[in-house]
């Protein structure tokens, strides 16, 4: 059961979100429809309230290098201002979280997933020793923003004190916004460009209100879990667990094995060569293949699919999976059992989708 809310929760009931338990937050799904939100962000601009992601912040003089030990990626080279995708691992080598660091002058922060914010707040306090490090929970203190889109840049022009569309793609900066401190990020989980803002709670909705004023689409949890296959992102208890490691999910750009020593580096290093690894699947028809559902070849289940769906943008049954390395090269045909129906699958290359360079 949800019990936890977002700032602008009363704002998506009050404008009949349809509302859905999501990492222990009460979430909208969709308000006009999962399509029409989809195709609003691949045309224009989608509005997201993203505030049930947990956000982290470090200080102190060993906040680098207990950031070093935790995070698959590097730290110490990330410039001021730069944000960073990587994995905190077990010591097993599985994944307890994917996750964003951000670098600022005098801090870092992170973004973590809604449903693994207890779990990994406990990890990192674990973890800490002596070390000289405030962690510090601002999760209940803000509101999270995300505009997606090809008219992202337009929606956001003018809104803040700085012009925000000069930021690097994976930066972020402070600014203000009718006077009040808010940190803007470009980054997004939908294979289009976008901000990302963290606004204190009594301006989550002005601000929402303020976008959707300069034209964004509110948009649910559905079209961002479309968006985000079609772009083959994975998600958190799809295609990352505890029992899947970095190189199974074809991460291991996020994974720096010669930055130094880090938790689970020592599992990565010693890990067997033939377990099953990420793949992309093309579906023949419209069915949408679904979490649980078995791959087969040769007569025998060799695989698993973790996403699936049928996407609007590219008007295609398409799917992410696990299956050994003998089944998943490009061109590989399988059999995909869709509640009793087995249909032709074939692998393809991941990302589905790649939004057009401009």
């Amino acid at each position: 059961m949800a019990d936890l809310r977002t700032p602008l929760h009363s704002w998506h009931v009050a404008h009949k979100a349809r509302m859905v338990a999501f990492g222990g937050w009460d979430m909208p799904v969709q308000y006009t429809g999962i399509i029409e939100e989809h195709k609003a962000v691949r045309g224009g601009g989608g509005l997201f309230d993203i505030g049930h992601m947990a956000r982290l912040s470090f200080t102190g003089p060993d906040a680098l290098g207990f950031l070093e030990s935790a995070f698959t990626n590097s730290v110490a080279s990330m410039q001021v201002g730069q944000v960073r995708y990587g994995l905190i691992l077990n010591d097993r080598g599985g994944i307890l979280d994917d996750i964003l660091v951000y670098r600022f002058r005098d801090h870092f922060e992170a973004v973590v997933n809604a449903g693994n914010r207890e779990k990994i707040l406990d990890w990192l306090k674990e973890h800490l020793g002596e070390l000289d490090c405030n962690i510090v929970d601002h999760t209940f203190e803000t509101a999270m923003i995300a505009i997606q889109g090809p008219q992202s840049v337009a929606l956001v022009d003018g809104l803040f004190a700085d012009d925000v569309s000069k930021l690097k793609y994976y930066f972020a900066t402070h600014t203000t916004w009718s006077g009040h401190a808010v940190t803007v990020s470009r980054t997004g989980y939908t294979g289009e460009d976008g901000f990302e803002i963290v606004i204190p709670n009594a301006l989550g909705v002005p601000l929402w209100e303020a976008l959707i004023a300069k034209g964004a689409v509110p948009c649910g949890l559905g079209s961002r879990d479309t968006l985000r296959l079609e772009a083959a992102m994975p998600l958190y208890g799809h295609e990352l667990s505890e029992q899947i490691d970095p190189i199974q999910a074809k991460l291991e750009w996020a994974v720096k094995m010669d930055k130094g020593d880090f938790h689970g580096r020592a599992a990565l290093r010693n890990r067997l060569p033939a377990l099953p690894e990420r793949v992309g699947l093309l579906l023949e028809g419209k069915r949408a293949a679904r979490e649980g559902s078995m791959l087969f070849a040769e007569g025998s289940a060799v695989g698993i699919v973790t996403s699936g769906s049928y996407v609007p943008h590219l008007q295609q049954s398409i799917a992410m999976g696990y299956l050994p390395k003998n089944f998943s090269p490009v061109g590989t045909e399988l059999l995909v059992d869709l509640r009793g129906t087995k249909v032709t699958a074939t692998v393809v290359a991941l990302p589905f989708y790649t939004r057009p360079k401009t």
